[in-house]
């Protein structure tokens, strides 16, 4: 069924539906995410030049300094990963069904 600016328009019913339909499939490209941010974090703490070893906040080996960076740039790599992983997802589900997977 199609609305004003043809756009298809879906019930509440067949929201739902595809909410549980997509569930899986996020929670999939989410751990694929997150294995792919833990490597690209490992990378580039090794490419800053601090080691193989990212700092723990317990720690008590390692400067303030030094954790609080880890945790920046780690926070920053797997918050961009996740974007990325969750707007692809999202543009792929609107590919192959015509609507965008939504939480409303």
């Amino acid at each position: 069924m199609r609305g004003q600016k043809g756009m298809r328009v879906t019930t509440k019913k067949a929201k739902r539906k595809q909410k549980m339909l997509y569930r899986p499939v996020g929670l999939l490209l989410g751990l694929a995410g997150g294995a792919l941010a833990s490597s690209l974090f490992g990378k580039a703490w090794a490419a800053v030049g601090r080691g193989s070893d990212a700092p723990d906040a317990l720690d008590e080996d390692r400067s303030w300094r030094e954790v609080l960076i880890a945790a920046a740039l780690q926070g920053a790599i797997f918050a961009t990963v996740r974007a990325a992983v969750d707007r692809g997802g999202a543009t792929g589900v609107r590919k192959l069904t015509g609507t965008w997977p939504s939480d409303h």
